[in-house]
């Protein structure tokens, strides 16, 4: 398959629109039914217009432009209109309050908002547009597009605005190297910062995901996770977009059943998700149907039964899944041998939002148990400071690295080592084979009280593997000692007159999994879920 080769996020997308005109492009999936649904050739129209319309209303080339809204067509749409424009897209994740989107706008400087009518309603920005008032607001759900017309209708600051779309214009003149989009990240830890981008930043980067999801026209990407996130938006848009192929969002959040109920439509073949997805749907619907199963019960004959439930996972997710890619967090290592063993098409990737996002991967089933595969096209990968086990700070290299944290001199020099590698924050190790193995993150480690290395995050996978447990944060006491705080599954509450007993049996039975110098001193239960970010990482910061 031979792709586009552009620079710059506007000439991807009018070379696509050029490439694969009448093909089916974004569609939004809305009670069953497909709504909204853009060709390449409309999709190339639309961003015009849209480039069009910020130009109007004084978006200069290089201005900033805030984009938020759940994810639908006219979020690609923006995005990549943005991009046409010349200018520079700001995408906030739907979790920002009011009052971090102000601050946040204020700090990248935009000069437009663009925003859906519900996601303003939500966040209180209709009537308390505080420091924003000056700037104009497009509701991006509220376009009207006439057919055979170069006209486009939209509520600009709640008044009608027509627009009258010029055939000639063209992307506005950008380099590889100029800044493409400021991705405001929500990370465990709780410092927003602005992460930087380049446009070949973002190209090198969908150069790289290619190498490991060959995707063509006839591919349709079912896209679940938030737009605003790199992961979805370099692997869900951007990289479709330049191979052609069609995407469908859904209008709900998606809960194991919303998706299960959407793969029966749009009958996806490659995915974007996080474990939590379907680890849900392996506790839910596989795991208690295989341990039912005679074949599972004997040694000689459970392989059968694992890919027979394998072939049952694909058919219940649509039954033409060839890529199904897990990233943003660490999977459960059950449920990955069972998807392994099942010759489930799934593949783990590793990366950050500073390098675009990805850093390391390998096409389905190609990796080993646990490993988050080689590194990415042009990306070097180091280990520093290595221990005993030849573990340490995972840094990195390449052309998908970030230009810096916007208006953050301090925290970029931060980021990066005297030499020029990106530092992860995150504690890996290298096999011989140049793959990368992960332990977990820098400022999460605890140190035993004869300095071993404790990795917390190696404690709460065994927590969530039993079927007591929803969620679970590990972190040292006041005294040193290890502390499991855990939401309790439905299972657990329901036999919650025995409670201490279970919490006891459940801390024993975890333990005798653990090094001496890891093993828990008790057991508290979190009461309400954790607040996580978009990955479904759970915000440590707050809790620990």
């Amino acid at each position: 398959m031979k792709y586009p080769s552009v620079k710059t996020l506007g000439q991807l997308c009018l070379a696509a629109s050029a490439k694969y005109n009448k093909k089916p492009a974004l569609a939004l999936l809305s009670d069953g039914k497909i709504l909204s649904n853009f060709t390449y050739t409309q999709m190339g129209i639309r961003t015009r217009q849209i480039a069009s319309l910020l130009n109007e209303i004084g978006v200069e080339k290089d201005g900033r432009v805030l984009l938020l809204s759940e994810n639908r067509p006219e979020w690609a749409l923006f995005y990549f209109g943005i991009a046409v424009a010349g200018a520079v897209s700001v995408p906030l994740l739907p979790g920002f309050s009011c009052e971090q989107i102000q601050h946040i706008a204020l700090h990248a400087n935009v000069s437009a908002v663009c925003i859906s009518r519900s996601m303003a309603e939500k966040n209180d920005l209709i009537e308390n547009k505080g420091s924003l008032s000056q700037i104009p607001f497009i509701y991006i759900d509220t376009i009207t597009y006439k057919e055979n017309s170069a006209e486009i209708s939209v509520s600009l600051n709640d008044t009608e605005k027509q627009i009258t779309f010029c055939q000639a214009k063209e992307a506005v003149q950008r380099t590889g190297d100029d800044l493409a989009t400021i991705i405001y990240t929500s990370g465990t830890q709780g410092n927003s910062k602005g992460v930087m981008l380049s446009n070949i930043n973002l190209i090198s980067c969908v150069h790289s995901t290619l190498v490991y999801a060959k995707m063509t026209p006839r591919d349709r990407i079912l896209s679940v996770l938030p737009l605003a996130h790199s992961y979805e938006c370099t692997l869900g848009l951007i990289t479709p977009v330049m191979s052609g192929s069609s995407i469908t969002y859904l209008d709900k959040p998606p809960s194991p059943t919303v998706l299960l109920s959407a793969v029966k439509i749009v009958r996806p073949t490659i995915m974007a998700t996080v474990p939590l997805l379907i680890e849900k749907i392996y506790r839910n619907a596989i795991a208690p149907k295989l341990c039912e199963n005679k074949l599972y019960k004997f040694p000689l004959t459970r392989p059968l039964a694992i890919k027979a439930a394998g072939h049952k996972l694909i058919s219940a997710l649509g039954g033409k899944i060839r890529f199904w890619g897990i990233g943003g967090a660490p999977l459960s290592e059950e449920v990955e041998i069972f998807l392994h063993r099942a010759r489930f098409p799934y593949a783990i990737g590793y990366g950050l939002t500073e390098a675009a996002p990805l850093i390391a991967g390998n096409p389905p089933n190609r990796s080993p148990i646990r490993s988050t595969g080689s590194a990415a096209k042009g990306v070097t990968i180091r280990i520093a400071e290595r221990d005993a086990k030849d573990e340490g700070e995972i840094q990195v290299k390449g052309p998908n690295i970030m230009m810096g944290y916007y208006n953050d001199e301090e925290k970029t020099t931060e980021a990066f080592t005297s030499d020029g590698w990106l530092r992860t924050g995150d504690l890996g190790r290298l096999d011989k084979k140049g793959r990368l193995f992960i332990r977990g993150r820098l400022k999460a480690l605890i140190l035993g009280p004869s300095g071993e290395n404790i990795y917390p995050e190696e404690i709460e996978g065994i927590l969530g593997s039993s079927h007591l447990v929803e969620d679970a944060l590990v972190y040292s006491g006041e005294s040193g000692e290890l502390v499991a705080l855990v939401l309790l599954s439905d299972a657990a509450k329901a036999a919650m007159g025995a409670i201490e007993h279970t919490l006891e049996d459940l801390r024993s039975w975890v333990n005798k999994k653990l090094a001496a110098f890891s093993r828990l001193s008790r057991i508290e239960v979190k009461q309400e879920p954790f607040e996580k970010t978009p990955t479904m990482k759970i915000k440590r910061y707050l809790y620990v």
